[in-house]
Order: C-alpha cells, then sequence, then structure tokens
C-alpha cells in the first residue's frame, strides 16, 4: 500500500504530549506498507479491532487504545490516506465518516 500524507503521524508524534505514539505509529505504517489488502474482509483479519465506519472509511486503535488513526483506503489502487490521528477525547470532536 502506498500512504498518503505519513507527515500526518511524524507531526502528531512530534509533539512532547504524544511522543509516546511514536513506536506503535511507526510499526502501523511499517504493517500498512507492505500489506496488500484487496478489501475490508482482509484488512479485518490483520486487525481484529479495526473499525470500520463507511465503505471505505477505517478506524484503528493505537498504542493499546490510547489514540485513533482514522485513514481512507482505496483498495483498488492500494492507496491509504491518512485523515486523523488524535487521543480519544479529539476522536469524539470529528465524524469519522467525512473528515
Amino acid at each position: 500500500m502506498r500512504i498518503i500524507a505519513s507527515r500526518t503521524l511524524r507531526e502528531f508524534w512530534e509533539k512532547p504530549e504524544f511522543a509516546d505514539s511514536e513506536t506503535s505509529l511507526r510499526s502501523w505504517y511499517y504493517d500498512a506498507k507492505n500489506a496488500v489488502w484487496k478489501n475490508q474482509n482482509e484488512l479485518k483479519q490483520q486487525y481484529i479491532y479495526a473499525s470500520i465506519v463507511g465503505e471505505r472509511r477505517i478506524v484503528f486503535n493505537i498504542k493499546g487504545n490510547n489514540y485513533r488513526l482514522v485513514v481512507s483506503i482505496d483498495y483498488d489502487f492500494q492507496v491509504i490516506f491518512i485523515r486523523f490521528v488524535g487521543t480519544h477525547k479529539q476522536y469524539d470532536k470529528i465524524d469519522a465518516k467525512t473528515i
């Protein structure tokens, strides 16, 4: 998979208050970059706790569920678009289906 705006992840973990997310976000990035998911079912085989919130929207729990990562996936083109990364409190203020 190609990941668009991975800079968003780096900018998040570089903030001192979120530095503890770096290892988990890097791990997710590595896994996603090397994945070849053809649909949501294949993704769910690898990430059973990921939440499907729309046709192409997925919410991942990061660092033992301390953070949330929202992505949009185009399975045909093998591209992941990072839409949001933040705490649960920040996540509660967004609409994961439209962000």
